[in-house]
């Protein structure tokens, strides 16, 4: 028997888990994680604060039980306190303080992120929060319940930052909107989009403060008000959506690291000690479209990449396929979707590109349900390979990202796309569809 310990029992530990527990007998998998929960998805938390769906429960997707029945010896509310990668020993710390050793044969480390914490003064005033756990949604959640809260402060116009803002702004809140760049949304979309939603975020009275820093907290054992370095606002809850870091606690004096901390896996999910392994938030992933190693912190590549993981330490040679770090958002009905490289992120990446944009209808102009869709390809210079996409609509064309997805896996040119056998039916689309029109416009 061959025993794997798994540090984190979010998506990627899970993945990594059901794929050692499904597909290998030998295996003996223990998981040990320090949350009370397991397989929360985040992305659900402002649905369900905003009230789009009517509870949490389903935002669970499997519990601790799934995985004993399988044979795995699951510890929750377990902290592990460190690892002898000589003597391959976890030491854990149980919630009513009993300490013991787990020894492994393979070890993978899944213990995803931590959000950013600005170093601010005041940040240790209540009423402060990040959206992460599942606990972190509840006491926003129930504090959203309470007439004391009138204003809620933002911080971060990301993904995280405008979907709890919609949120709180469903729930009837006065809303505040900050980032340091000057619009929301900077790392999936070009301007040409972000425009866009801004200009929903302002139609529905979200109030933006892009361009501005915060700089302190102020109150009296709660947050009253948040200082920036453009005025004082008065706030009675303040969100912290900057960001997050790898979580590498564990390794970071062990294990080679990627510029920005986390663990530096090859395309096995292997790390530089050939006995650990590392998946999702806390690993480093490939980019199809960059070429390159890279860090992309979603649920989709956590998954991913523990099923990857799982595969190499039960003996099965996987090899990851690299990913496009495709993401969507629905923010008051405007769809945007993205994957690969914009504009802004291949010049941050010294990557040279061209683009084309295309603007048209959804329908023909005789439908009567139609809208208005936006749509970006990117394309590397010289060897005029898709490196990304991005679409925007009030309609779902959503299912157009999995095509340049597999485009930018494939390398695929924006020659190719010219003359893309797309069916056309007035119901659907456009005659001279618009990812064929975006294309035989590209230089």
């Amino acid at each position: 028997m061959t025993k794997t310990v798994i540090v984190g029992t979010n998506h990627a530990g899970i993945a990594a888990a059901n794929t050692l527990l499904d597909n290998f007998e030998d295996q003996e998998v223990v998981m040990i994680d320090r949350n009370n929960n397991l397989s929360y998805l985040g992305c659900g938390t402002a649905l369900w604060v905003g009230r789009q769906i009517d509870s949490y429960e389903g935002l669970f997707y499997t519990k601790r039980e799934d995985f004993e029945a399988k044979g795995a010896k699951i510890f929750m509310e377990t902290t592990v306190e460190s690892i002898d990668y000589d003597q391959k020993e976890v030491r854990c710390l149980s919630k009513n303080g009993d300490s013991f050793v787990e020894t492994y044969d393979k070890l993978i480390l899944a213990t995803g992120s931590v959000p950013i914490s600005p170093k601010v003064p005041g940040r240790d005033l209540g009423n402060i929060h990040f959206l992460k756990r599942f606990q972190d949604g509840q006491a926003v959640d129930e504090l959203l319940n309470t007439d004391d809260v009138a204003n809620v402060a933002v911080i971060g116009a990301g993904y995280i930052g405008v979907e709890i803002a919609e949120a709180a702004k469903r729930r009837g809140k006065n809303v505040l909107l900050f980032d340091a760049m000057e619009r929301s949304l900077p790392s999936y979309y070009d301007k040409w989009f972000t425009d866009d939603m801004d200009a929903v975020l302002k139609e529905h009275e979200i109030d933006l403060h892009f361009g501005e820093l915060a700089m302190e907290y102020k109150g009296s054992g709660k947050v009253e008000s948040i200082v920036t370095d453009k005025g004082e606002y008065k706030v009675d809850l303040v969100i912290n959506a900057i960001g997050f870091l790898p979580n590498n606690d564990l390794a970071k004096d062990h294990l080679e690291l990627f510029k920005n901390g986390a663990y530096l896996v090859d395309r096995h999910q292997q790390t530089s000690d050939p006995d650990v392994y590392a998946v999702g938030d806390c690993a480093t992933i490939y980019s199809n479209a960059l070429q390159d190693t890279t860090y992309i912190a979603l649920a989709t590549n956590a998954v991913r990449s523990g099923i990857v993981a799982g595969y190499n330490v039960g003996g099965v040679g996987l090899e990851s396929t690299g990913v496009q770090g495709s993401n969507g958002i629905s923010i008051f009905g405007l769809h945007m979707v993205s994957t690969g490289l914009s504009v802004e992120a291949a010049g941050k990446h010294g990557v040279a590109v061209k683009y084309t944009d295309f603007e048209d209808l959804q329908r023909p102009g005789f439908m009567k349900k139609n809208a208005n869709v936006k749509i970006r390809i990117v394309y590397e210079e010289d060897t005029r390979r898709v490196v990304g996409a991005q679409l925007s609509s009030t309609e779902d064309i959503s299912g157009v990202i999995h095509m340049f997805s597999l485009a930018i896996e494939e390398q695929v040119t924006i020659d190719k796309l010219k003359l893309l056998d797309i069916f056309f039916l007035p119901h659907f689309n456009q005659p001279y569809n618009y990812i064929t029109m975006a294309a035989l416009s590209a230089e």
